[in-house]
């Protein structure tokens, strides 16, 4: 299905049965990267009643783009523009998941070197696309998407502008000169 109708965003439950046969859940973790591989523009949503935080930092260092709780209904109600937002490049976590990410985050430091350069590589290239970056990271779509999907989580923010505009403001990158290499 994914071949025949090549979309923006999937949106997938992780308990979601291997088949009618097979009532253990699909392997959604392992299943992401190869998707993302075949598919390297299309962007994946998990809804979940499930919580647990190795399963959500499974899925999200797969490359989901985001992870919603079915019981969030605040982003529920929002789930159209939320959809659009990681269409986009974007990415979105229920407020409950992005409080257990950060508090695994702790003691980390806020952006990897390689999240710090694909920021500042965007910032020195506002109009490229994100395949025009990707290859002046040397890297793939999805490899790219993954370190702002990443830097994104790290700052608390959605997508790509507000990213630049947060590492910015921390005087972490310099807009206007292309970043050295790592």
């Amino acid at each position: 299905m994914l071949a025949r109708f090549k979309p923006d965003v999937l949106i997938l439950d992780v308990s979601v049965p291997t088949s009618k046969e097979n009532p253990n859940p699909y392997p959604i973790p392992h299943a992401i990267p190869k998707w993302l591989q075949l598919y390297p523009h299309m962007s994946i949503l998990v809804i979940s009643m499930h919580n647990p935080r190795r399963l959500v930092k499974a899925v999200i260092e797969a490359g989901a783009s985001g992870y919603i709780l079915k019981d969030d209904q605040a982003v529920i109600q929002e789930l159209a523009s939320v959809i659009r937002s990681v269409a986009k490049g974007g990415i979105h976590f229920s407020k409950q998941v992005h409080h257990h990410l950060l508090a695994q985050m702790s003691g980390e430091s806020v952006l990897t070197p390689r999240q710090l350069q694909a920021l500042s590589w965007c910032a020195a290239y506002p109009d490229a696309t994100t395949d025009e970056l990707a290859e002046k990271l040397g890297g793939a779509h999805s490899t790219l998407r993954n370190l702002l999907s990443g830097a994104y989580l790290s700052l608390n923010v959605h997508n790509r502008t507000a990213a630049i505009a947060k590492v910015s403001k921390l005087g972490l990158i310099t807009p206007l000169e292309p970043p050295l290499e790592i």
